[in-house]
């Protein structure tokens, strides 16, 4: 069993450089900034989170194994919001399609950034997620590199207007 089904923050990185050319998103002010990952996977939250330390990115990585305590999380008015929320498609409890459209209808959380991924590709979901309000769609990988290759375009994107679906599917 895990140690808690809520957040779990990596305070002890320390403060870490930003890369280069990411939009003012995690960039603003030197601030440290605040990133939450949603997977149901315990050994892909770990990878995940890894590849984002990588990065260095200048912040704090949350994780929720489901989409009923990021919920939980985000509608506690003492925490604080995130920058951006890294949200799998595919988990139980409450999913990442289900996820997105509760944050996306709830007027103080409706502008949080949200990046979808998922270990399928399915263009009729994503045009459905993409309506829905997700920021961006990635397919799951298959090498580390990759992985840190599509957070940090992910990221870069946010900063674009996207127009085209080819826009939001980062590949």
């Amino acid at each position: 069993m895990e140690e808690k089904q809520g957040i779990k923050t990596l305070k002890e990185q320390g403060t870490a450089k930003n890369v280069e050319h990411l939009p003012e998103l995690l960039d603003k002010d030197n601030q440290r900034r605040q990133i939450i990952l949603v997977d149901d996977d315990e050994e892909d939250r770990q990878i995940f989170t890894s590849a984002l330390e990588d990065l260095n990115l200048n912040a704090e990585i949350g994780q929720f194994n489901n989409g009923v305590d990021l919920m939980a999380y985000l509608l506690d008015s003492s925490e604080q919001l995130p920058d951006l929320i890294f949200l799998d498609l595919n988990m139980p409890l409450m999913n990442g399609e289900e996820c997105l459209s509760d944050i996306r209808n709830e007027a103080g959380l409706n502008k949080i950034p949200i990046i979808i991924y998922s270990g399928y590709y399915d263009s009729f979901k994503m045009e459905i997620l993409k309506k829905k309000g997700a920021d961006h769609y990635f397919l799951k990988p298959s090498t580390f590199s990759e992985l840190k290759r599509l957070i940090k375009e992910s990221i870069s994107s946010l900063g674009k207007k996207k127009k085209m679906f080819r826009d939001f599917i980062i590949k």
